[in-house]
């Protein structure tokens, strides 16, 4: 039975009792019946269209001639600091696709806090809390008003919005908490390293999910948070840098943005967190998943694609909602445009090097599932191959190949294969000349991440089958070159 606030909206709404804490920061909370003559923060909510109606906080009227509706959860996006004092186009396709939920269907609105985001770095942080208290009072006089619950509110912040959505929690005050807040990329610089009470974390709402996707440090500093704010922190391609945002991309984004294009290269890392939030919307049918582990370079080995106890969720707004008292880090790669999906393969391949030193090569694998198949995807062991030794490395597919039924090897150094032929003359020596040692593949063993299944008993290796705890074959001359040729025609 599903018990998510979300589910509970539907029924009728009870008030909430507003006991203040005598200590810590929700003491902080400002008074709800107090009159903010001088908020320049602006509430908008959108109805049929995409023109915003403001909301005014006492002013219940505007709740009716706005289209609220108390019996749907509320989505409030907060955008973050602004060069230009304009409303960044990511806000518009935010609000577009949340309200392309006809499944569940939510109110909509806007935190537009562009005057007092438009400022000095320095000035626009300080300003976070004041903004973070008003979103506060509106959602505490939502509640005295028309008895809608916090509980049933979802809060998505950008950057400097992320921090908002954080102080907003921290300062409303009473015994319940907001229901959800999203940080997407959240402002690294004056907040990373500072205390829980300074920046947005775990305790600010029941459930706070977090998108790192631009902490590449300079000098010191990221432009996203690098360490962990919520009950989930997804790190896409390790979170450091994105696909397609590499300065390389800069002529292309000239073409597109003129001569914002520089700023547009920069802030492409940054703002991947929003598109990856909105693949997530637009794309609910085939969602990225993300897996709990230590550090990319564990995650690059292939060695994290459980999902046991809770170690893999799905980033972006159906996210798996289980409040931890402990931030789970996770990890996954994506593509660099939308969608952004990719599936994850686990392959681990044990050799046998029968020489002395270890064999520096590089092969292709191509893949055939039961949907679709992939065709040379190149590996290369940077230290070679040792003796007896175990490879783990990840994979991933832009497709769906549906269930893994053969996998087809092709050498690319030439050395190789002599290695292999020369390892053949030593097991089955139909010649008087010298014997060699080579290579011999052992064994092979396939995870996927996204099923969760393992290859199954026997692999189809070109035109050798192989049982999944032992795959060596002998070769006779003509096995040989019929599995180079199968090989290569995939």
């Amino acid at each position: 039975q599903d018990t998510s606030p979300w589910s509970r909206c539907q029924a009728k709404h009870r008030p909430q009792s507003y006991i203040a804490e005598p200590f810590g920061r929700r003491a902080q909370a400002v008074e709800t019946n107090k009159t903010l003559h001088e908020m320049k923060t602006r509430f908008l909510l959108f109805g049929e269209t995409n023109q915003g109606c403001q909301i005014r906080i006492n002013h219940p009227d505007t709740l009716q001639e706005c289209g609220f509706n108390s019996s749907l959860p509320l989505v409030m996006i907060i955008h973050g600091w602004s060069v230009d004092g304009i409303l960044e186009n990511w806000i518009w396709q935010m609000v577009a696709a949340l309200k392309s939920q006809p499944a569940q269907p939510v109110n909509v609105g806007l935190v537009d806090w562009i005057t007092l985001a438009h400022d000095h770095y320095t000035i626009a942080v300080r300003n976070t809390r004041l903004v973070g208290k008003e979103v506060a009072a509106l959602l505490r006089w939502l509640e005295e008003s028309v008895q809608f619950s916090r509980s049933h509110v979802h809060l998505i912040g950008y950057s400097l919005g992320a921090h908002v959505s954080g102080f907003a929690g921290s300062s409303i005050g009473g015994t319940h908490k907001i229901g959800r807040i999203t940080g997407l990329d959240a402002a690294g610089p004056l907040f990373e390293g500072s205390s829980p009470s300074n920046r947005l974390s775990p305790d600010d709402a029941s459930f706070v999910d977090a998108i790192h996707t631009f902490t590449r440090e300079h000098m010191g500093l990221s432009v996203g948070i690098k360490q962990p704010i919520g009950h989930y922190d997804f790190y896409p391609n390790g979170g450091s840098f994105q696909p397609g945002c590499h300065f390389l991309e800069l002529y292309r984004h000239i073409a597109q943005h003129g001569f914002n294009a520089i700023t547009q290269t920069i802030k492409c890392s940054h703002e991947r967190s929003v598109h990856l939030f909105i693949d997530s919307l637009l794309h609910a049918g085939t969602q990225s998943m993300a897996y709990l582990c230590g550090d990319m370079n564990s995650f690059s080995q292939g060695l994290c694609l459980s999902c046991k106890k809770g170690r893999c969720n799905t980033l972006g707004y159906h996210v798996r909602q289980e409040p931890r008292s402990k931030s789970k880090r996770l990890f996954l790669v994506t593509r660099a445009q939308s969608p952004f999906k990719v599936y994850h393969y686990q392959f681990k391949i044990q050799f046998i090097n029968q020489t002395e030193t270890p064999i520096q090569t590089t092969f292709t694998m191509s893949l055939l599932g039961t949907k679709e198949k992939m065709q040379k995807i190149p590996i290369t062991l940077g230290k070679g191959i040792a003796s007896n030794k175990t490879y783990s490395f990840l994979i991933t597919l832009d497709v769906d190949i549906g269930e893994l039924i053969m996998i087809k090897f092709k050498w690319e150094n030439s050395a190789v294969w002599a290695n292999v032929w020369n390892t053949v003359q030593t097991i089955i020596p139909w010649s008087t000349g010298p014997r060699h040692s080579g290579l011999i593949l052992k064994t092979i063993r396939v995870k996927a991440g996204e099923t969760q299944q393992r290859s199954p008993n026997r692999i189809n290796l070109g035109r050798l089958n192989c049982s999944l705890l032992f795959c060596t074959e002998l070769f006779s001359h003509d096995s040989l070159a019929h599995w180079s040729s199968a090989a290569s025609e995939l």
